[in-house]
């Protein structure tokens, strides 16, 4: 161990994310201790639920901060393929929950179906660990186990990611006023699991070894897996199987229930097959989202006309998530390249500056929460097409700014390369954040409040499938700021692809202000009746992704 005389900025960080997890550790295991059914006025369920997640964030994050640098200098890919390869992955993370969340509410109920992801999401991150020989992805026959790997957590993570949030949603009762605290308390685990993973998991990867840093990540997922399982009497037969006896009736010779863990086997071989072509996801995605918007149109079309003209509005908002999330993710690819080549880190590992949106999150969600409701209280709130676009401008504003500092401040190293001063990586992430903030709870709000009950799952399963969109965008944008998928990418060539897309991001974000009244007559909120919203999560899987992780319960009933 290095002697605490001879420790850097990303010693201290490490070490600091180290003691709070403990500190939450070590609160949880005296809550869940004391007597009684609930602590801190909420069900015990909930602290589980709390922890499992936290751990599981903590995986996934880890890993995610860590993988491009890791395809770019371990396996040699060029920057180019790495971005590709990145946005595959994180699209596909995105569709899985779709088909997880639609077996759990039809056949296993959200606890196996989460219990079955969380074991398929521990060997994938495992597998993670198997570094090979280092000779590059050519040569290299292990590069297998690292598609495996991928593949066991792209669909653990369509098993666990939606259905743990529903579990939240079926401790309370339907007019429990606690709900929407619950949901608070459950965001700072994901955000907590999310800032500690990216952290120590990229500390111990880009500085020890990065087998240590995804073993880590591993480690925290069977800490989540072990917490889920031995928290089961807590949460008091809350998603359990719709129907129990199903799962024990013949399928081919075997009980339905290990049929369907069969067929989630069966996903894993053909991601495995299928994330090795990043291209053919982009097409696959493609035609998907276009078949799937047919089908949209086409059941709205049975619809009255102001619940017709509430899609058409959701449509809307679901075609502006590749636009904004093709260029938040860039967080992930080619802004962390940028970052470890041409940002003065001061000794800081690259991947740790993917821990500070999750930060900003936990740090400006309440006051995002208090903001809305202060605008609303003096009847100058915006309305949620225009909060989209406020957000898209500043996703936007977030590249200006950044191309502004490397222009304007850079200084030469003792190599001759140009580096942005660090402060521009956190306006960066500052920037982007808020725009999340502006845009990604209020669009799954608005998705959970305008859906009428029996399209609810459909839209929002629309809503996400636009978001996995954006993170295929995300990869491709990437892939461009250098030659190509088989060029490396440059501080200049970076820089005008980051300008554009600041521009072009604006522009997009006025006209969707300006069009805002417009879309807003489009969704009716004058007819619009608690009966055509859905009181609880249950039959909404999907709304347990990303995009609640900034901290906002959707809206169940029309203010």
């Amino acid at each position: 161990m290095k002697d605490m005389a001879l420790w850097n900025e990303g010693d201290w960080i490490a070490a600091i994310a180290s003691v709070i997890l403990a500190i939450f550790l070590i609160a949880g295991l005296a809550a869940v201790s004391r007597r009684g059914e609930e602590v801190i006025g909420h069900p015990k369920g909930l602290v589980i639920l709390f922890f499992a997640e936290m751990w599981e964030r903590f995986s996934y994050y880890g890993m995610r901060a860590l993988l491009t640098l890791y395809l770019v200098k371990h396996w040699l890919y060029s920057d180019g393929s790495a971005n590709l390869i990145y946005g595959a992955y994180t699209s596909l993370v995105y569709i899985t929950p779709v088909l997880g969340g639609w077996l759990a509410d039809r056949y296993l109920g959200q606890r196996k179906a989460v219990l079955f992801g969380a074991v398929l999401l521990t060997l994938g991150h495992f597998c993670m660990a198997f570094e090979g020989d280092g000779s590059g992805y050519q040569n290299d026959p292990t590069l297998n186990v690292f598609w495996l790997a991928l593949s066991l957590i792209i669909v653990g993570s369509g098993f666990l990611k939606a259905n743990i949030s529903v579990i939240v949603g079926q401790l309370y009762p339907r007019t429990d006023i606690r709900r929407d605290s619950a949901y608070t308390i459950f965001y700072i685990g994901i955000n907590v699991g999310a800032a500690a993973g990216t952290i120590i998991a990229g500390y111990l990867g880009e500085t020890i070894g990065w087998a240590y840093g995804f073993g880590a990540a591993g480690i925290g997922m069977l800490l989540g897996l072990i917490v889920f399982i031995m928290g089961k009497p807590l949460l008091k037969g809350r998603g359990e199987p719709p129907v129990p006896e199903r799962l024990r009736t013949n399928v081919a010779g075997i009980k339905l229930e290990w049929f369907l863990y069969l067929v989630g086997l069966a996903g894993v071989v053909v991601i495995w097959a299928l994330i090795q072509f990043q291209e053919a996801v982009g097409w696959i995605l493609l035609a998907s989202g276009v078949a799937l918007l047919a089908y949209v149109l086409k059941e709205s079309a049975k619809l009255d006309k102001d619940a017709r003209e509430r899609v058409y509005a959701m449509i809307f908002f679901i075609l502006l998530m590749p636009v904004f999330w093709g260029l938040f993710e860039q967080a992930g690819g080619s802004v962390n390249l940028f970052t470890d080549r041409y940002v003065d880190k001061g000794g800081v590992p690259t991947s740790l500056f993917q821990s500070i949106n999750p930060i900003y999150i936990i740090l400006l969600g309440p006051v995002f929460a208090g903001l809305w409701q202060f605008l609303a209280r003096r009847g100058i709130e915006p309305s949620t097409p225009a909060k989209m676009g406020l957000g898209i401008i500043q996703m936007g504003l977030a590249f200006v700014v950044l191309v502004w500092g490397a222009n304007n401040f850079s200084s030469a190293n003792e190599a001759g390369v140009l580096l942005l001063p660090v402060l521009f990586i956190f306006l960066f992430y500052l920037l982007s954040t808020t725009g999340e903030l502006c845009l990604s709870p209020v669009g799954l709000s608005a998705v959970n409040r305008l859906s009428v009950t029996h399209m609810a799952s459909l839209m929002m399963a629309a809503f996400f499938f636009g978001t996995a969109g954006g993170n295929y965008v995300a990869g491709f944008l990437g892939s461009i700021m250098g030659e190509g998928e088989e060029g490396e990418m440059t501080r200049e060539a970076a820089l005008n692809v980051y300008w554009s897309m600041g521009l072009v991001a604006i522009g997009i974000g006025v006209l969707v202000v300006l069009v805002s009244p417009l879309v807003k007559k489009l969704m009716h909120l004058d007819t619009l009746r608690d009966d055509n919203v859905s009181d609880d999560l249950e039959g909404l899987p999907q709304a347990g992704l990303s995009e609640q992780e900034a901290g906002f319960h959707p809206a169940t009933r029309p203010q």
